[in-house]
């Protein structure tokens, strides 16, 4: 199968790393064989082989200070758009960083790849939270794949599991802990931490970022909430219809009382109005009874409780983030797709 990756970040890197050391396995077990005949990135342009690019070759470019454009017998372009537009392909692997407020670039490459008839498998959250139903949409008329398990829980299979082992039930709501930094640091709060120092210990799990804003804010939270009332019950949310509180903007003398007797934790919830007409999303902590299923996940985890119908209370529970999660995902996403042409 002929792949353009874009993002060389540490998801593009585990792939690169993945598809050098187990080639030969998942063409074995899976009947998947990736070449890689376009990458790219901000800093280096979008580089191309017709008979393939040597992903281990990349990787040693890229740890060692070189440049895409230094691998040997490849055509470079300016940008990802313009490689996309002028070389050919089966399925894009978009890993890009493409932040809020518009996801760009990821949300330009992944419709330009949908309206050629490309299939999609990606880690980008945003894009996915502010036009998933539009990229969704997009794959439907061409009649190829998109795909996007990395966007919420990382590499444990939340969105396949909802929309293809749930299918056929319907979903009433959704209520999960879906930020594993969050979750590490209420964790640590209800065990008489203080809030930086929880913060701090999460930084140094590598969990939260240099700059934490995204988690502690909410805003993660928000995208994800966005892509499962997407791509599970396909609504259309806009950040602002989410009623958001971040772990970092709750006073903590509110988090020792929630903490009281309860449980504390970053509790995600959608819930569908009558009729489907109307949905409440909402990313806040709260204080749990100890008998709660979300209750007893322990910091860094993530989980998930659908209820639906006819089968009542579902949970689906694994570890939600890091390169190598995010990474698993795509692949399983991948490997998903190609099954999907044969």
């Amino acid at each position: 199968m002929r792949i353009w990756l874009v993002g060389t970040g540490t998801v593009g890197r585990w792939l690169l790393r993945t598809f050098a050391a187990r080639a030969p396995e998942l063409d074995r077990r899976y009947g998947f064989t990736p070449t890689l005949v376009g990458v790219a990135n901000a800093r280096d342009g979008f580089v191309h082989r017709a008979d393939g690019l040597d992903p281990a070759a990349l990787l040693r470019l890229l740890e060692g200070g070189g440049r895409l454009p230094d691998h040997p017998g490849v055509e470079r372009f300016d940008d990802a758009g313009a490689g996309m537009r002028a070389t050919e392909a089966e399925l894009l692997l978009e890993v890009s960083c493409s932040p809020r407020p518009d996801g760009e670039p990821g949300a330009a490459h992944m419709r330009d790849a949908l309206g050629r008839g490309i299939s999609v498998a990606t880690s980008n959250k945003w894009p996915v939270a502010l036009h998933g139903l539009e990229l969704r949409r997009l794959a439907s008329e061409a009649e190829v794949g998109f795909r996007a398990e990395s966007t919420v829980m990382s590499g444990t299979p939340l969105l396949s599991f909802l929309r293809e082992g749930l299918a056929g039930a319907r979903p009433l709501e959704l209520r999960g802990i879906l930020n594993a930094t969050c979750n590490l640091i209420a964790t640590r709060v209800a065990q008489g931490a203080g809030y930086e120092q929880a913060l701090e210990e999460a930084q140094r799990a590598g969990l939260a970022e240099a700059d934490p804003s995204a988690d502690v804010q909410g805003w993660d939270s928000v995208a994800k909430l966005l892509i499962l009332a997407a791509l599970v019950f396909g609504h259309r949310l806009r950040p602002e219809d989410v009623e958001r509180r971040g772990i970092g903007e709750v006073g903590a003398e509110e988090l020792a009382a929630a903490a009281s007797g309860k449980v504390l934790k970053p509790v995600e919830r959608l819930v569908v109005g009558e009729q489907d007409a109307r949905m409440v999303a909402r990313t806040q902590p709260e204080g749990l009874d100890s008998a709660d299923p979300l209750a007893a996940i322990p910091g860094p985890a993530n989980a998930l409780v659908c209820r639906c119908d006819p089968l009542g209370e579902v949970i689906v529970s694994g570890t939600g983030a890091g390169p190598q999660l995010a990474g698993q995902g795509v692949l399983s996403d991948a490997i998903a797709l190609a099954g999907g042409r044969r």
